[in-house]
């Protein structure tokens, strides 16, 4: 999570230099006279009026960065004209080594490849919050715009207020200041949800929900997950968990199972909503097993599902239901043959017990010999029931994450197996070679 914040605040400070950093006191006085003007009756009639009301306000938050673009530290200082750093230190950020180059107005942070990765206003241009000012100036000019003639553009410029609240939620984010990037989260969504803004900005009240969640803010967080599951932002049933999670440390356990059950029905295949209600039911000290309850609702609906059954395969195995669990992964693979997880589900469960069952053996007494034998002849049964499903998911899958993992199975099943046949062996020469990458 925090490079990918970092990857954000790199993106977004992405910006070219538009124009020469102006005083305070110019940028002031075109507030002032912008602010005079809204407040005549005739001239706050016509939307032009708010519209460089706002034009003035974001003239004022740009200010201090208005001549710096990105690029490297001798292009970046080439474009300040000359203006030299108070200091310079070397900080850490989420981890990652950054030159921290402290201006009067700003500091300036450059990665390790010496590239500017975001920026920070220390001293604005203006005492306030003047995007807080700019959109709601926009919202006086869309009121006045009877007619929609301006519609287009004032939602363009709520829409680039929105990105400027989030990175600047990215940049709180990355200096440590997690309870303010949620704050900052929650003003670019509220914005990008502003007539006639174009696109909802979901991600940022998705992050809002998530920084808040991570300072312990939990009502905050409730909030926000709450706003994004209503603007259809479901990140593949993550908010749906999160939310529960929340719910849960406010020890409210019947919205928590509503929330989780919900989202169950909405994306069955989400793996942390099935950990999160297994860990709910077993908590209430409910039955795992009700979850397959809500499966089969599922299958209802989307019968032709094959995750449904890979789904419920894996939810068998942690009952110990160890045959009904194959008999759930073959019908997901009989379903849809080229589906890789039904094959893969069934080849892990076998790996599985071949392990357990080694174990078994090497805990036994050294009298219980013959009991030793059958259980690592039955180990060995075990690891030749993973080679065709193993198999079959390294034909077929382009997820190369599951294709290392899978080779990396069959090799130390063929490497148990080598001795038994030719094949076997060369199988495991095989599966080595690609392990190491030969």
């Amino acid at each position: 999570m925090k490079k990918i914040f970092i990857g954000l605040a790199l993106i977004l400070a992405a910006f070219t230099a538009s124009a020469q950093v102006k005083s305070d006191q110019v940028i002031q006085k075109a507030i002032d006279k912008a602010v005079a003007d809204s407040q005549n009756p005739k001239k706050a009639a016509k939307v032009g009026t708010w519209i460089k009301l706002s034009d003035a306000y974001l003239k004022a938050y740009n200010n201090p960065l208005a001549n710096v673009a990105g690029g490297d530290k001798t292009q970046v200082m080439m474009l300040l004209g000359g203006e030299q750093p108070i200091s310079t230190e070397i900080v850490t950020l989420q981890g990652e080594y950054f030159e921290k180059n402290v201006f009067a107005n700003k500091n300036l942070y450059f990665n390790s490849n010496g590239f500017l990765a975001f920026s920070e206003v220390t001293k604005p241009s203006y005492d306030g919050d003047a995007l807080d000012e700019a959109a709601a100036a926009l919202a006086k000019a869309y009121e006045v715009d009877a007619k929609g003639q301006k519609k287009e553009d004032i939602g363009k410029t709520l829409q680039q207020i929105a990105a400027y609240y989030a990175s600047d939620a990215a940049t709180a984010f990355n200096l440590g200041r997690i309870a303010q990037s949620s704050v900052l989260f929650g003003k670019a969504g509220a914005v990008s949800m502003q007539a006639p803004c174009p696109s909802v900005d979901s991600s940022s009240v998705y992050n809002a929900a998530l920084t808040a969640y991570m300072v312990q803010n939990y009502d905050r967080a409730i909030e926000y997950y709450k706003k994004a599951l209503e603007i259809g932002y479901a990140s593949e049933g993550n908010t749906y968990a999160a939310l529960s999670e929340c719910l849960l440390q406010q020890k409210d356990t019947v919205a928590a199972r509503k929330v989780l059950e919900e989202g169950f029905a909405a994306y069955p295949q989400s793996d942390r909503i099935i950990t999160s209600l297994i860990d709910f039911y077993r908590m209430v000290n409910e039955d795992p097993a009700k979850i397959l309850d809500l499966l089969e609702e599922a299958k209802v609906k989307m019968p032709d599902n094959p995750a449904l059954y890979y789904v419920e395969g894996d939810i068998l195995v942690k009952m110990n239901k160890y045959d009904e669990a194959v008999q759930a992964y073959r019908k997901s693979a009989e379903i849809n043959p080229q589906y890789e997880w039904g094959y893969y589900g069934e080849g892990v469960l076998w790996f599985t017990r071949a392990v357990a069952t080694q174990e078994e053996a090497n805990a036994l007494p050294f009298n219980e010999y013959r009991k030793y034998d059958e259980l690592i002849a039955r180990m060995g049964e075990e690891l030749k029931n993973t080679i065709e499903p193993f198999e079959k998911c390294y034909s077929l899958t382009q997820n190369q994450a599951l294709k290392d993992a899978v080779a990396d199975n069959l090799k130390r099943i063929y490497f148990a197996l080598r001795n038994e046949s030719p094949e076997y062996k060369a199988a495991y020469e095989k599966y080595n070679a690609i392990v190491s990458g030969e």
